[in-house]
């Protein structure tokens, strides 16, 4: 195997996402050799990843790369990278809260944070955002605590709670909550309101494009002319955004917004962004559950005008997720709870960046 890269490499599972977890050391430091890497272990450009580790899913062709802290106030740098599937892209434009979940537990086994006896603090600098987000991870002695009572819809089984708490996520890549400067647009004849809160946003009420919100995300993804035009409006709302041409990127994401049925606060359908989420990204709770309080937002009337201090349940294909907001210092923090779990570790094997064939 002498014409591979041979990499170190823990797949774990964080919240509703699986990917590799690399130490940054152990990737090449130049950015079209470690795409190029990234791609190859992952698979991209055939949908079925085929050729790699990669489950043919965006929430399953993902990666966390992790290292010492850069910043004062953290202890270890996240970035996170969203692998395309359907080509050979590497896209750093978004953070991932799922995967994050398991930040905190990788890097305490990687001797990057020293854990506690009873709950580990880790302090993460999401390299994507520049934002900061705690971590209470389950520990006993020097070692993580996986198996607990904990469940979150989306997930099978039960697992030890790992609190994550997204601190002042407003502006994550634009700096501002509403990068529009208005909580509502009209977009392609769409009223819409542009959110940057952990994650850059369009959210727009299913009624308004002719579905209920209800529907399953099979059905969601097959619709090809929904996809079509929630592309055309995310495409727009980059651009009033601030964000410029994002048709390559995976950001804004479209998120559908319907009344709850089920005695939450709101039911919604997150896509990423041509394929409806099997249940919802933590970074999109954190920036609905925002919208939910923010006056004017097509979300606020719909939660009930709520005011923070608040927990918002938010109702998904797969169940539901709830989001305590409060205030810190003035800015609104999220916190919500997620598992994650160690699946397996050893090494991945990449092509050398002369071997990959880059799609133009």
């Amino acid at each position: 195997m002498n014409d591979l890269l041979k990499i170190p490499c823990v797949l774990m599972r964080g919240g509703t996402s699986r990917g590799p977890f690399f130490l940054a050391s152990d990737l090449p430091r130049e950015r079209a050799e470690r795409d190029a890497a990234l791609l190859s272990i992952m698979g991209s450009g055939h949908p079925l990843q085929i050729d790699g580790i990669g489950g043919g899913n965006p929430v399953t062709s993902k990666v966390a790369i992790i290292g010492p802290s850069t910043i004062k106030g953290a202890d270890i740098d996240y970035l996170f990278a969203q692998v395309r599937t359907d080509r050979q892209y590497v896209d750093y434009s978004p953070n991932c809260g799922n995967m994050l979940a398991a930040v905190g537990p990788f890097a305490i086994e990687a001797g990057l944070v020293a854990a506690q006896d009873n709950d580990t603090l880790v302090r993460i600098h999401n390299v994507n955002t520049g934002k900061l987000i705690e971590a209470k991870v389950p520990t006993r002695g020097s070692e993580v605590i996986y198996l607990g009572d904990a469940s979150i819809d989306g997930v099978p089984g039960l697992g030890a709670p790992i609190a994550l708490t997204f601190m002042d996520a407003a502006g994550a890549k634009t700096g501002k909550l509403l990068p529009t400067g208005k909580p509502v647009d009209m977009i392609d004849g769409v009223e819409t309101t542009a959110v940057d809160c952990a994650i850059p946003m369009a959210l727009m009420r299913a009624a308004d494009l002719g579905v209920t919100g209800y529907e399953d995300p099979q059905a969601l993804t097959g619709n090809s002319d929904l996809i079509e035009r929630m592309n055309r409006i995310r495409i727009c709302a980059g651009k009033l955004m601030g964000m410029g041409d994002v048709s390559d990127m995976v950001i804004p994401k479209p998120v559908l917004v319907a009344p709850a049925r089920n005695g939450g606060t709101l039911s919604v359908r997150y896509f990423m962004p041509n394929d409806c989420h099997p249940s919802l990204a933590t970074t999109g709770a954190v920036g609905i559950a925002t919208a939910a309080v923010t006056e004017g937002s097509i979300a606020y009337d719909m939660a009930g005008r709520l005011s923070v201090p608040t927990q918002v349940r938010i109702e998904h294909p797969a169940g539901r997720l709830d989001v305590q907001l409060e205030m810190r210092t003035g800015a609104i923090t999220a916190g919500l709870v997620r598992t994650a779990r160690r699946l397996f570790e050893g090494f991945a094997f990449a092509k050398p960046i002369a071997a990959i064939e880059y799609a133009a």
